[in-house]
């Protein structure tokens, strides 16, 4: 294994030089890669993930407390956006950590979704990596260009308030109705099933969504009925 890639990353990335470099690598261990590499004397990622994914909530709470007046259920949904597996799996994507995961050849040939999820745990356990190795500060200090700098682009999308609420909220105003949701098809083995969902609105279906649970299912419907409803508005 070239160890030399982590540590060329930890200083080009994270802007430190580990002193375990073995910490590091862990970070990048998915539990696959160990069931085909029995000899490893690594362990797989989760006990750092755990950690890191409680440091991660502390950076952005800190951040929001120390920067914002708003309410406690308003810093909360700004909080969740930042920590969400949508916004940490596209830093992970961003700073290419995807080339160091230490992956089975199956989880390899994952789903997209699946392998946003890997990216995402992998960026927590990489942040608990760092806080152990090198400390708060300079874990914030990652945390900070990595999440906390999109979060203007959050406030300004409004991507902050999950489509769900947002298309409830237009309907609610416009019609005066409230969305409802329904499973309209499930398919594949129970450990990896796809689901459609439909949002239908005084009866009538205004979009359906495709996701491996209802709950994906539902916001990826919500989100094409809110975008389908702000088109017809425009045109």
């Amino acid at each position: 294994m070239d160890i030399s890639k982590y540590a060329i990353f930890a200083k080009d990335v994270l802007g430190v030089t580990f002193n375990d470099l073995q910490l590091l690598i862990t970070a990048f261990t998915h539990r696959s890669y160990l069931n085909e590499h029995k000899k490893t004397v690594f362990e797989h990622n989760e006990r750092l993930e755990f950690l890191g994914d409680a440091v991660l909530e502390l950076v952005s709470t800190e951040y929001l407390y120390n920067n914002f007046s708003e309410q406690e259920g308003v810093l909360t949904n700004w909080r969740s956006s930042l920590v969400r597996t949508e916004s940490i799996s596209s830093a992970a994507s961003r700073f290419e950590f995807e080339p160091l995961l230490r992956l089975s050849r199956g989880e390899k040939r994952g789903t997209e979704r699946a392998r946003e999820q890997i990216l995402a745990n992998c960026y927590e356990s990489v942040i608990g990596a760092l806080y152990l190795d090198q400390g708060y500060e300079a874990t914030k200090k990652f945390i900070a260009k990595s999440v906390l700098a999109t979060f203007e682009e959050i406030l300004k999308s409004g991507s902050w308030v999950d489509p769900k609420s947002r298309y409830q909220e237009h309907v609610q105003s416009t019609e005066s109705h409230t969305p409802s949701y329904k499973v309209l098809n499930e398919e594949g083995p129970d450990h990896e099933k796809t689901f459609t969902v439909g949002v239908y609105v005084d009866g009538n279906l205004r979009g359906t969504g495709t996701g491996p649970s209802k709950q994906i299912a539902q916001i990826k419907a919500a989100d094409i009925a809110l975008v389908s409803a702000i088109n017809d508005k425009t045109s």
